[in-house]
Order: structure tokens, then sequence, then C-alpha cells
């Protein structure tokens, strides 16, 4: 039996800047497991196969901005899920935390651009369904933050 890799898919081409979300999610998911310093971590994922391909900077912004602002990220989270952060998976932590500094910090990135590239880090990595639990709870967090560019693409 073959296994599906989520890197084989060849009708999916993946920008540099989807392959930065796909490696700040590992890295992510190791600060959230093992507590290890962003500089560890984005050393550590830089050598990774395929990273050549990514968004340098942007995966670096990510790990290290996550890492840095998890208390406030966490905060804009909380009051939009159903069960304690504890209780989530630390795939969808990682990818609600990443949506959440995307939405706060790079307001040039459209918010239905931050909101597609989580559900489809959670379609690849996230349990059966993670992607629904995502796009709730981004979408609710980005009508927060950003309601000026919710309300417009509402009217569109």
């Amino acid at each position: 039996m073959k296994t599906k890799s989520v890197h084989a898919n060849p009708s999916k081409i993946r920008s540099p800047r989807h392959r930065s979300r796909e490696f700040a999610l590992q890295g992510l998911y190791e600060w959230l497991l093992n507590r290890d310093t962003a500089p560890a971590i984005i050393e550590h994922i830089r050598q990774a196969h395929g990273f050549d391909k990514a968004d340098t900077g942007h995966f670096v912004a990510l790990v290290s901005g996550v890492i840095h602002q998890a208390e406030a990220l966490r905060a804009a989270i909380t009051p939009h899920i159903d069960r304690s952060l504890n209780e989530l998976s630390p795939v969808e932590h990682a990818i609600l935390l990443i949506g959440a500094y995307e939405l706060t910090n790079h307001v040039e990135i459209p918010y239905r651009v931050v909101i597609n590239e989580a559900v489809e880090l959670t379609k690849s990595f996230g349990g059966i369904d993670g992607h629904k639990f995502v796009n709730g709870v981004l979408d609710k967090i980005a009508a927060r933050l950003r309601p000026a560019e919710v309300e417009a693409d509402r009217n569109r």
C-alpha cells in the first residue's frame, strides 16, 4: 500500500510563501511539544529537504513572531474556540497561531488568503474536518481584527 505524501501531488503547485507556512507549521509543532527556542527551531528546519524553495523571510517572521507573540495570539484565539487550548491538537493549535499572527501583523496579505492558507495546511496536516474548525475560528478573528476589510468583502 502506498502512502500519500503531502508534497507528491503535482497538480498542486505550492508557492514559496505556502512552503514557508508548511515549514513554519513544522517548527511551531516542534515548539509546542519541546519548547525549543525560535533560533534553534529555525536552524533545525532550515536544514530540511526542500527548504530552499520556501520564502525564508516569511518563514523566519512566522516562527519568531508566533513564539514571541504567543500569549497575545492565544488571547485572540481563545474567545472563539469551544474548548481549552490544551485540548487542541498541536497541528490545529500551530495553524491557528500562524493564522492569528498573519491576520495581526501582515495586513498586506488579504484576510481571505490567510484563512485559505490555514485551511489548506489543516487539510494536509490536520485531523478530519479540522479545516472547518480552523476556518470558523479564523473567520471570527478576522472579523474582529480587520472589520473594514471583512465588511468590504461581504459587500462585493
